[in-house]
């Protein structure tokens, strides 16, 4: 529902009256910033950009939306990667980026309540006073924040130990789209009932706005072992992880790196590699001292007895920073090989990755375009990064059909469309490719459920009819 001028000039008066002067963002210039995500392909400007600070204002606000008739849609920093937080629809972004206080830390109840807009890693460094951290690590912890981590069930380099954002949620405070207050979930996992928070996380800001989440904490390791081997291939590295998670050891990360993305990432970081290094494995391993020594070396055995050329463990806290920072910030490096990159999200079984990457490479050459891969190993989530010149047509073009053709290979080999970034606007047109119309038509009455009115992100995660 488009609002005449009239009509928008009396909402934004009402608006700044509920948030404060200066807190509703309407003008063009002011809205540029909201039309994309870090996903740049996709991208919708907003009639207004809304600044709540509290709960109290995030009803309000939400209320009088409803009044007339415009459609709202929550967002945290925007660096999501699936067009999440856009507006296709028009109406409003509800940005919850003042909402980021951290409101207390239990560390005897081992879990700390924050606001939506909390940044993770301010959430671990808070907690690491009391020997603790807040487990989910996207690559953007820096600067993401809890209420989107939710929102899209984030993981990070170390899921394959301590899982997604789904295990370190005990409840969230949702604002649900009519503007009512509720508590989903509890302070223990032993909550009667249906599991309602367990559905909320990972709804990709369809059912409601989280405006408060109450999170577990996870205790500091003992100790670490940072190792990175080198290979010839990357066939071999991927051959090393399945062996790896084979033997019984249970890493708390192992990221692969492909020759592709390791050309910008040596120029960006000054990496001194032997000329025949092809692909990396980053290892880490943490728990008690005392058992790591033993772990370390039965991944060096590994790696060596599949090829690799050298594998060395990180000699201090310096060099695991170091070496972590590198992996954490690669994707940037990209641009060292192209002037713009679109990063794919897919998963498939561990023991295929082998194949998987080999069938990237011929989509690759088939489409005329480079694709790197810097993806979690461990948990076969795969993010083939596709370099390209966003200003040429045919390059767009061929990106659009090598991401799906990647889609549906995954979903062949028994895989995923996504691991973390979400369906967004990005991908809903492939989840027929993965469900029948009956599910998906269980997923929009539960999407009902939440959402009677079809205000909330609206345009996200389920497919149109005629998809």
């Amino acid at each position: 529902m488009a609002l005449q001028r009239g009509q928008l000039e009396r909402l934004i008066e009402q608006l700044e009256k509920i948030v404060g002067k200066g807190w509703v963002r309407y003008l063009d210039e002011d809205l540029l910033a909201y039309e994309s995500d870090g996903l740049t392909f996709e991208r919708a400007k907003p009639d207004l950009a809304i600044f709540p600070d509290g709960t109290e204002q995030v009803v309000e606000v939400v209320k009088l939306l409803n009044s007339v008739g415009m459609p709202f849609t929550p967002r945290g920093m925007g660096t999501g990667l699936s067009g999440g937080c856009l507006t296709p629809h028009g109406g409003a972004v509800i940005s919850l980026v003042r909402m980021n206080r951290i409101l207390d830390i239990d560390p005897y109840g081992r879990r700390a309540l924050v606001e939506a807009g909390a940044i993770n890693k301010r959430l671990s460094n808070a907690a690491s006073k009391f020997g603790y951290t807040f487990a989910p690590d996207p690559s953007s912890e820096s600067v993401c924040t809890i209420g989107g981590n939710v929102a899209e069930n984030a993981a990070g380099l170390h899921t394959i130990k301590y899982g997604v954002t789904s295990n370190h949620v005990l409840a969230a405070e949702v604002v649900m789209p009519d503007g009512d207050v509720v508590w989903l979930g509890g302070d223990t996992r032993c909550e009667p009932g249906y599991d309602l928070i367990g559905l909320f996380v990972g709804n990709e800001g369809t059912f409601g706005i989280a405006t408060k989440v109450l999170v577990k904490l996870t205790k500091l390791p003992q100790a670490y072992r940072t190792l990175l081997a080198q290979f010839r291939s990357p066939s071999d590295a991927a051959k090393a992880v399945s062996e790896i998670i084979a033997s019984g050891i249970l890493p708390a990360a192992l990221e692969m790196i492909d020759h592709v993305a390791l050309e910008a990432v040596v120029a960006a970081f000054k990496l001194e590699l032997p000329s025949e290094t092809k692909s990396i494995l980053v290892v880490e391993l943490d728990g008690f001292d005392v058992a790591l020594d033993r772990q370390v070396d039965s991944v060096r055995s590994i790696c060596i007895a599949n090829g690799a050329i050298d594998v060395r463990a990180a000699k201090d806290e310096l060099e695991r920073e170091e070496l972590w920072f590198a992996r954490k910030k690669a994707f940037g490096s990209l641009g060292r090989l192209a002037p713009s990159y679109c990063t794919q999200d897919v998963v498939v079984p561990r023991s295929k990755i082998p194949e998987a990457l080999e069938r990237i490479y011929e989509i690759a050459r088939r489409n005329g375009i480079r694709i790197a891969n810097m993806f979690h190993a461990g948990d076969g989530n795969l993010h083939p990064c596709m370099l390209f010149d966003e200003r040429s047509s045919e390059q767009v073009e061929a990106v659009m059909r090598a991401s799906y053709e990647i889609m549906q290979m995954c979903i062949e080999m028994g895989g995923s469309i996504t691991g973390e970034h979400g369906i967004g606007v990005e991908k809903r047109r492939f989840m027929n490719l993965m469900f029948s119309r009956d599910e998906i038509d269980v997923m929009r009455k539960v999407k009902l459920a939440f959402d009677q009115t079809g205000l909330c992100n609206p345009g996200k995660v389920l497919p149109n009819d005629g998809d």
